[in-house]
């Protein structure tokens, strides 16, 4: 039977904001700040530790001072800008980078882009990666795509660059393994894991998948076995003896995820650690899920002024080694 053709996804959604309006509302600290407080506070300013909302603007420090509690803050108070040195401008346009970038964007392209060091901008880009994590995503559901696929090279060559690459068989000494389930037009659910065996694939799918899934579809590696029930139909492809579709059973949606990810990591970040590798998932998974999105922008810096700091000493370790 001739392969059903899966057209690539090709967004019409005309985006709220593009670099030259970017630049016209957010080019000053000033237009930075108000829009903070509005997506912080839509409905009035109100104190953060007793919340009463009358409140006395301290114009020269742009702080407010609690009418009611004496409580001075800003906009970005406990917030995941607290404390940074950084012109918001710079974290705006960085935060607009990131969601403009199909492929994602590299920290060394970052520190060319708005001037600053490698360290600086590195801890920018994660410190936006972990705003971007969902906290609960709403499970998958009707129809779902299920798969696994394995980043870096083999072991006596992570010390070079370590590049994503699709291999035959299952599992690699030396290389990550990464899960992926997503639901037919929808959402992505992507995790790294320690490996391939029955009860990770089983944990990994039950843990995003709703009960009343219509159906799963994977290829034929064992570990999925038996996570079919009486609500949802298991049914696979078999790669192995070259099946890539059979009516509507197939894994395209996800392939075409992992080729995605292959994507980022050769032409955008080339190399990173298994140590940061969920957090590159999370902001491939936050892009892809808001690709529809004509305000994703806007929701991206919603997320930032809604998350609290991230502390450096969080991301490094003697022996992390991310240079992207």
């Amino acid at each position: 039977m001739a392969a059903e053709s899966t057209p690539k996804h090709q967004s019409k959604v005309k985006a709220d904001i593009n670099l030259v309006k970017l630049a016209e509302r957010f080019g000053t600290e000033e237009k930075c700040r108000a829009e903070l407080e509005a997506l912080r506070w839509p409905n009035g300013i109100a104190c953060p530790r007793c919340g009463a909302v009358s409140v006395s603007r301290l114009t020269a420090r742009w702080q407010f001072d609690c009418n009611a509690c004496r409580y001075q803050f800003s906009a970005t108070a406990g917030t995941i800008f607290h404390d940074s040195h950084l012109p918001l401008w710079k974290w705006f346009l960085t935060a607009y980078i990131m969601t403009e970038s199909r492929k994602g964007v590299s920290a060394n392209q970052i520190k060319r882009t708005i001037g600053v060091s490698y360290k600086t901008a590195w801890y920018l880009c994660h410190r936006i990666r972990a705003a971007m994590a969902e906290a609960a995503p709403v499970p998958l559901s009707g129809t779902v795509e299920a798969d696994e696929t394995f980043l870096g090279g083999k072991a006596k060559n992570m010390h070079k660059s370590v590049r994503a690459e699709r291999i035959t068989g299952r599992g690699s000494s030396g290389k990550a393994v990464v899960l992926g389930v997503i639901q037919r037009g929808g959402q992505v659910r992507l995790q790294v894991a320690g490996g391939t065996d029955r009860a990770t694939l089983h944990g990994f799918l039950k843990g995003h998948i709703a009960p009343d899934t219509e159906a799963i579809y994977t290829d034929e590696h064992g570990g999925y076995q038996g996570i079919g029930d009486e609500n949802t139909r298991h049914e696979t492809v078999n790669h192995g003896a070259d099946e890539w579709v059979r009516d509507s059973v197939h894994t395209n949606s996800i392939e075409n995820v992992w080729s995605l990810l292959d994507r980022s990591i050769m032409g955008a970040y080339h190399h990173l650690s298994v140590k940061h590798l969920d957090s590159y998932l999370n902001e491939l998974e936050f892009r892809f899920n808001n690709r529809e999105n004509p305000y994703l922008f806007r929701d991206t810096m919603k997320k930032l002024v809604e998350s609290g700091n991230l502390p450096y000493t969080e991301l490094i370790s003697p022996t992390a080694g991310d240079s992207c």
